[in-house]
């Protein structure tokens, strides 16, 4: 009988061991399909501009700007109007003109939740320790019948991302996220895909996002450019002159 514990007790160990070990492995894997740490570290800011298809057939311009360490812009253009969301690196801002508020406002703590996890520029599993996540590897899984390596990243904050990697090119095809936000859980998702190089890079160009349990919910952002390097201020991502004087007031 004590023979048979310590042996269930050693695979277990294995097992942990072994688990632990391959998701370490497939970070570096993901990293280096990328293009490796160095040539990922040596870009500062990052532009991309394309379409936005939403639910309905709406097209819009899209664009997102990234800086670091962790400030991120995004905007979205219809009909002569610009919807901006964006992190300075300690608050988050927006204009939502098609919901008729055409003034800065600043972002609530749940509302700026989606903003700070683009806002990491490399991404969570780029020095995943340092910055207080975990990763676990939960072994293979499938995405739109194709096998894919499923990642569980459980951010600072404990709120989770789910990663599926191509087996072959270890590049995220789909990505599942998990917020808990006042004792609810809101779930998104989003499948990446029609990958291209930029400064040495892979990024994908073509995104759609959405409720996980509400694909007509979706929008789908096609990427025309991706730039690296491009010259950018803090003035653009930093919080409006107008709002910091109402923020005195108070």
């Amino acid at each position: 009988m004590r023979e048979r514990l310590f042996l269930a007790l050693a695979i277990l160990s294995l097992t942990f061991f072994a688990s632990a070990q391959t998701a370490d492995e497939l970070v570096q894997k993901n990293i280096e399909a990328k293009g490796g740490l160095d040539k990922i570290k040596a870009i500062k800011t990052i532009r991309m501009s394309g379409k936005a298809v939403f639910g309905g057939g709406f097209v819009a311009s899209a664009a997102q700007e990234n800086m670091r360490p962790n400030m991120v812009r995004e905007t979205f253009s219809l009909q002569g109007m610009t919807a901006v969301q964006a992190y300075d690196g300690t608050a988050g801002w927006q204009i939502q003109p098609f919901g008729g508020k055409k003034d800065p406002q600043f972002m609530g703590e749940d509302d700026v939740r989606d903003l700070l996890i683009d806002s990491d520029f490399d991404g969570p599993l780029v020095d995943y320790q340092a910055k207080g996540n975990k990763v676990e590897y939960l072994g293979h899984d499938t995405v739109d019948g194709d096998d894919a390596l499923r990642l569980k990243v459980t951010l600072k904050d404990g709120d989770i991302i789910y990663y599926y990697l191509d087996p072959d090119t270890y590049l995220e095809i789909r990505k599942e996220t998990q917020e808990f936000i006042r004792g609810a859980v809101k779930e998104n998702a989003s499948e990446m895909g029609a990958y291209k190089p930029v400064a040495g890079v892979m990024y994908a160009y073509s995104i759609a996002s959405g409720p996980k349990n509400n694909p007509d919910q979706w929008q789908t952002f096609t990427i025309d450019k991706i730039e690296a390097n491009v010259p950018l201020e803090n003035s653009e991502f930093a919080v409006p002159a107008s709002l910091k004087k109402d923020e005195s007031k108070k």
